[in-house]
């Protein structure tokens, strides 16, 4: 391929076939100098080029090459990078735009004309919507009605590419169309066509806006379906996949446009899954498009709910699908490999199925059908449906938890009762149960039935003759005590642990194995009281560690260093501190040794150590050189993706690696290597746990992570990577600031940490603008409250705004995402478990507000008065959260930032009272007791800042106060904090408007409700009050003739015999001093009257008090 690139351009066409036929040959060499020649094409002479594209599409003889042309005009005609059409000359565009049309019409090879139709498609996208392709709709009008079956189906395979673009243009044809599609779906007698059809008309469906239109197409549901029956009837069954495939999408997409006739669909759909005589891919997708349909919550919620005749039959389909297990010798040889021997595709199908179900439709449905179903398998004298019937249970459990919570005595009894089954597999599945209800139904299931489980667990790991089922039994402790408290676990201790040291010695890895993630778990979740264990454990763990060195036996070394980590962790650095030396040197001679890529060490040791860390604190420093270097290089990996379009026939590969996620984002699928994700987001939580229990210790290496984990923030692909980031942005900032206050900073300043607040909160603040998972934006609000805490005045005037402005977005989008809910509650079929659902949704949407609350006092507290302005910006989207039709949360929230505000800004705040206080004032009666709380603090802060500002109001606040102190269960612990708020306000109104009150009657009323004991915080300042008043020998507190003394006495009685709860060490010490001051002047009478008045142990802690 010698000469000049023009010489490709040339008259005679066989240069340019050859650089095309370059373009596709296995060598690398001849390939890439084709691929260099073709891009200078592209750069120096772009018409010249498509139309030398365009003339082989038309005219080549050879089948390759015309495809290959197709293939690279879709390339030049894609809206990206390399979008060659606006470089094209008007008479190019036209003989390109001619020659797709005229090569379809001409294209026999029906490979190349569905590549014609994805390049047509790919330029029509561009064009049509700007009209600037007049010929095409009137082309494919006239190919859909034309008599040959060929461009009928590549016109309606183009409509399902065109839909989501011109759906629009075609509003006024929607007539003509449904009347095409009509009588292709009943009169073609071509299935590819049927097929085409059914694309277009589920794709248009789609596209239309409003449901009036998608209405007008009902009446081809029918002969939608007939295209799916007839396919079956004929034997097509690839046909029939075709068509169950687009309806699954349909049935994910537009639920409703099933519902007139959903009795129908669904019944047809469970036909053939009951049907023997299909393939089982076929009876397959029949399943996945009624669980898609219970799935469609947010589009058509509570519809599938009201057909339980249906789920019956479903729950029975999935069941017989769990029968199909087989007795697989290898089961019985306890290789990590063969876990699954004897599952067919049929189980794992039954078993995600019944999983997705019982999520979707709750445990008010599911229930009742399983309770009506599985006794009867349990009662089998076949192992295949007891052990189904367990299956199931574990499946089910997540999605019925609420419901089996209130049946655990049924449900637990069911399962030990099949501990005693003759056959090992049912008591594997017993086991397995027992694993999954402790994940799900826990910690109930701990708290009531730990003396019936753990022994029936332990009795389990005996079962030497199966070591499978023995294996299984440790991992099942594991998920019981995730759950467990360790005062549940400690009578258990010395027989779980003593078992565990046995199975430990067993010549199988897998029970070695499921023995050591026990014993970490046990000792987790015990804690201290693992110590009388450790003495016998950590040389078993130890010797694990060092000879455990044969490829064979990597994941038996990893889940050894998890669990000494864990037992470190569990009983404390000073137990700990001797072994931890000698598992470093250990761990850091394996970080020197060159691992394979997918050895499982690397990921349990970056844990290992982060919890090495934890234990040992800043013992832990002259390790970080050896463990920071591999652990950046994980969190720094790059994703290992693969791109393709999401209607591409190239599907990614999956079936040979199961570490292949595939996710659809636009028109672009994309295929990502989870393994190298997972080891991202460990390395990240790791770098995360580093800075946070290093604090100024983690300085040194502050300016690798930070530009490591900042770009994080918006890593899309993983959810784990962008929460470690997230809650890694506040330990930055304040490692660096500790460093800089404790001159650790190697000279550097403040300065320093202004750089990394810059650096950290707009990124943060961007993150969250583009975040599109509720509860990360949660995390991230938080995260940024606390950098806001660090940072503090750092942060200047436009970051301040970017902040602001950003919480009102947050607000907006909260709000708009409960309207949305609140449509939902008005869909035909909405019920109480649709009800129950959308309440948690919008729980989280409390949680959004709460943090904005917090930032904004953050913000307050930090900026004073000069945050005012934007706190008038923000007014109008805090004001309607004072609602009575908000939930009382958001009221509460609003009535706190109102509080701070007045607060922090005293005197400049007073402006709001006005607006405020009338909302205050009738808050603090509120039915709920937060929100009382909340108002009722408010009014104290007033009465405090107030003035005279605050003065017309004295008496409205005081009946106020009243009606809460004088609540009938004002003392119950759900009114305490409301209750001692209301006595503390009350307590600033008598000090600070007393010429507005009637003294004589209020103090004696104040005193009265002393001593307050449930708030913490407001009991030291009413104390500190009430000592000052009686320092200053208040006449008005101490009444005529000192008559409320008695009452003062017991008081500081009360409060001092309660340590430093109730009051700081200084008015303590001040009260001792007016205790001693009375003892000197009152007249022994009184004080021994008083004093006799004070319960028994009260007398008695006065007077060592006093006299000490």
């Amino acid at each position: 391929m010698d000469g000049g690139p023009s010489q490709f351009l040339g008259p005679d066409p066989a240069a340019f076939e050859t650089l095309i036929s370059h373009l596709m040959s296995t060598s690398n060499e001849q390939r890439s100098q084709a691929e260099s020649i073709f891009n200078l094409l592209r750069q120096t002479d772009p018409n010249s080029l498509v139309l030398k594209l365009a003339q082989l599409l038309s005219s080549s003889v050879h089948v390759e090459a015309r495809a290959m042309a197709a293939i690279l005009l879709r390339k030049q005609l894609t809206r990206d990078d390399s979008f060659i059409w606006p470089q094209l000359t008007e008479p190019t565009r036209a003989a390109v735009k001619n020659t797709l049309l005229s090569s379809l019409q001409n294209e026999e090879s029906k490979s190349t004309i569905r590549k014609l139709c994805d390049t047509i498609s790919e330029l029509a996208s561009s064009l049509i919507p700007e009209n600037l392709w007049p010929e095409m709709l009137p082309f494919m009008f006239q190919c859909v009605t034309s008599n040959s079956a060929k461009l009928q189906e590549s016109a309606f395979v183009m409509f399902s590419q065109l839909a989501q673009f011109i759906g629009e243009t075609l509003s006024p044809y929607i007539t003509d169309l449904h009347n095409v599609f009509l009588n292709v779906l009943n009169n073609s007698p071509n299935s590819d066509v049927k097929i085409a059809a059914l694309s277009a008309v589920i794709n248009f469906i789609q596209c239309l806006s409003s449901s009036t239109e998608r209405d007008r197409f009902q009446d081809l549901l029918p002969s939608m379906m007939r295209t799916l029956t007839e396919a079956l009837n004929s034997g097509q069954e690839a046909i029939a996949q075709e068509a169950l495939e687009l309806l699954i999408e349909l049935a994910g997409t537009e639920p409703r446009f099933l519902r007139r006739q959903i009795v129908d669909v669904v019944g047809s759909m469970l036909q053939i899954a009951e049907a023997e005589n299909l393939e089982e891919g076929t009876r397959h997708l029949a399943i996945e498009f009624v669980i898609t349909l219970a799935e469609a919550r947010e589009r058509a919620p509570g519809m599938m709910r009201k057909l339980p005749q249906f789920i019956s039959r479903l729950f029975a389909i999935l069941m017989n699908m769990l029968f199909d297990v087989e007795d697989d010798p290898a089961w019985y040889t306890c290789e990590t490999k063969d876990e699954d021997a004897g599952e067919t595709s049929n189980y794992s199908i039954g078993q995600e199925c019944l999983d997705r179900l019982a999520i979707a439709l709750g445990g008010n449905t599911i229930v009742p059908v399983a309770s009506e179903q599985l006794p009867a398998c349990f009662a089998a004298s076949e192992w295949q449906k007891h052990h189904a019937a367990l299956i199931a249970l574990a499946q089910i459990a997540e999605g019925c938890s609420k419901i089996m919570i209130k049946n655990l005595e049924q449900v637990v009894a069911m399962v030990l009762n099949s501990f005693q089954h003759p056959h090992p597999r049912v008591r594997w599945a017993a086991i397995n149960a027992i694993g999954q209800l402790s994940t799900d139904l826990g910690p109930d299931l701990q708290v009531q039935y730990h003396l019936r489980v753990l022994p029936a667990l332990a009795s389990a790991m005996d079962d030497y003759s199966n070591p499978r089922v023995q294996a299984h039994a440790a991992s099942a402790v594991l998920n019981f005590s995730e759950n467990c408290t360790p005062e549940i676990l400690a009578p258990y201790l010395d027989g779980i642990v003593h078992k565990l040291l046995f199975l430990l010695q067993n010549t199988k890895q897998m029970v070695q194995e499921g023995a050591l993630t026990a014993l970490a778990s046990v000792a987790d979740s015990s804690q201290e009281q693992f110590q009388k264990y450790y003495d016998r454990v950590m040389p078993y763990l130890k010797a694990i560690l060092i000879n455990a060195s044969d490829k064979s036996n990597r994941m038996l070394r990893a889940k050894a260093m998890e669990c000494i980590s864990l037992v470190g962790m569990a009983v404390g650095k000073d137990k700990f501190r001797d072994d931890a030396k000698q598992v470093m040197e250990v761990l850091m001679s394996l970080q020197g040794s060159q691992l394979e890529s997918d050895d499982p060490t690397t990921s349990y040791m970056l844990q290992a150590w982060a919890r090495l860390c934890k234990c040992l604190g800043q013992d832990f420093l002259p390790y970080m050189s050896v463990v920071m270097p591999p652990l950046l290089q994980s969190a720094q990996l790059k994703p290992d993706v693969t791109i393709t379009s999401a209607d591409s026939d190239d599907e990614i590969d999956e079936s040979d690696d199961e570490s292949m996620e595939t996710i659809t984002l636009g028109d672009k699928r994309i295929g990502i290597k989870t393994s190298v994700l997972e080891e991202k987001a460990t390395a990240c939580n790791m770098l995360c746990c580093y800075a946070d229990e290093l604090k100024e210790g983690f300085y040194p290496w502050i300016d690798q992570v930070a530009p490591t984990l900042v770009p994080l923030l918006k890593f899309y692909f993983h959810e784990e990577v962008r929460r470690a980031a997230v809650s890694a942005m506040p330990d930055l900032l304040r490692s660096a600031k500790l460093a800089v206050e404790k001159g650790m900073a190697q000279g550097r300043n403040e300065t320093y940490v202004k750089q990394l607040s810059d650096y950290i909160v707009p990124a943060l603040v961007e993150a969250l603008h583009k975040e599109p998972d509720t509860e990360i934006c949660v995390s991230m609000l938080d995260s940024l409250n606390e950098c806001l805490q660090i940072s503090g005045q750092l942060l200047d005037e436009s970051q301040v705004k970017s902040i602001v402005d950003e919480l009102k977005r947050v607000i907006t989008a909260s709000s708009s995402r409960k309207r949305e809910r609140a449509e939902r509650t008005k869909a035909e079929d909405f019920d109480a478990e649709e009800g129950e659902l959308l309440k948690e949704e919008n729980e989280q949407e409390e949680e959004v507000f709460d943090q904005v609350g917090e930032i904004l006092g953050t913000m307050v507290k930090t900026f004073k008065a000069s945050f005012l302005p934007f706190f008038d910006e923000l007014s109008p989207f805090l004001m309607p959260m004072w609602g009575k039709d908000k939930t009382p949360e958001e009221r509460r929230i609003s009535i706190c930032i109102f509080d701070d505000v007045a607060e922090q800004c005293r005197e400049t705040a007073l402006k709001y009272y006005d607006t405020y206080l009338p909302f205050l004032l009738e808050a603090c009666t509120d039915e709920n007791p937060d929100v009382r709380q909340a108002s009722v603090y408010g009014l104290g802060v007033c009465a405090e800042f107030g003035g005279a500002v605050f003065k017309p109001l004295v008496g409205e606040a005081l009946s106020r106060l009243n009606m809460v102190i004088r609540q009938p269960n004002a003392m119950q612990p759900e009114n305490a904090m409301a209750y001692d708020n209301a006595v503390s306000a009350l307590g600033k109104i008598c000090l600070f408007h007393r010429d507005s009150i009637d003294s004589a009657q209020v103090l004696p009323a104040w005193l009265n409700c002393l001593p307050i004991k449930s708030d913490l915080i407001e009991a030291k300042v009413v104390h500190d009050q009430l000592c000052s008043m009686v320092e200053r020998s208040d006449t008005e507190l101490l009444g005529p003739n000192n008559q409320y003394l008695p009452k003062v006495v017991s008081i500081f009685a009360e409060v001092l015999c309660a340590g430093n709860d109730l009051t700081t060490k200084q008015t303590a010490s001040r009260m001792i001093n007016l205790l001693r001051q009375l003892q000197q002047t009152l007249p022994p009478s009184v004080l021994a009257s008083t004093f006799s008045a004070l319960q028994p142990q009260q007398q008695l802690a006065l007077q060592s008090i006093l006299s000490s």
